[in-house]
């Protein structure tokens, strides 16, 4: 182990610099995956495609609800691939307060080229949390635990009791 490796010496403690790096390491790895193989896509664009791709269209907050991420979020990835014109918003003709956001042709096809990479990137995801021991059972622990209780609230309840 790496002596100047502050979140591994620190446990537990660095907990959310341990996921940030994990997660940036994984996401410039995917950056570097699109590159390589001439494909100009953003890595936060798969989540609300990898739905749309499911559900046919949905608005900014069943995505936000499906994914668990906050409506801002899906609402700028929206407009980020609305300006790459892969996706695009009509009124829901049951509700016309909300959008549906739905894949243009040029979405379709930008998703039909990238099914065999996911399907690549799902199965490197695969391996990695076998050769890991299963991580993902662990980090669906850490999300009820953080749902029982937020890290707010642990860390108010530390500090009230000082």
């Amino acid at each position: 182990m790496n002596q100047q490796d502050y979140s591994r010496a620190a446990g537990g403690a660095a907990i959310g610099a341990r996921l940030r790096r994990l997660s940036e390491n994984l996401d410039a790895d995917s950056v570097r995956v699109y590159a390589a193989l001439g494909i100009s896509f953003e890595q936060r664009w798969f989540g609300v495609l990898n739905q749309l791709v499911i559900k046919g269209s949905a608005t900014v907050g069943e995505l936000a609800t499906t994914l668990r991420i906050t409506h801002v979020s899906v609402s700028q990835t929206r407009q980020s691939l609305e300006k790459a014109g892969m996706v695009t918003s009509e009124f829901d003709p049951v509700d016309a307060r909300k959008k549906k956001i739905m894949l243009t042709a040029a979405g379709k096809k930008l998703v039909a080229e990238l099914q065999p990479i996911w399907a690549a990137f799902d199965q490197a995801a695969l391996e990695l949390n076998a050769e890991a021991g299963d991580v993902v059972a662990s980090l669906n622990k850490l999300d009820d635990a953080l749902d029982r209780q937020s890290i707010f609230d642990r860390i108010m309840n530390c500090v009230g009791k000082q």
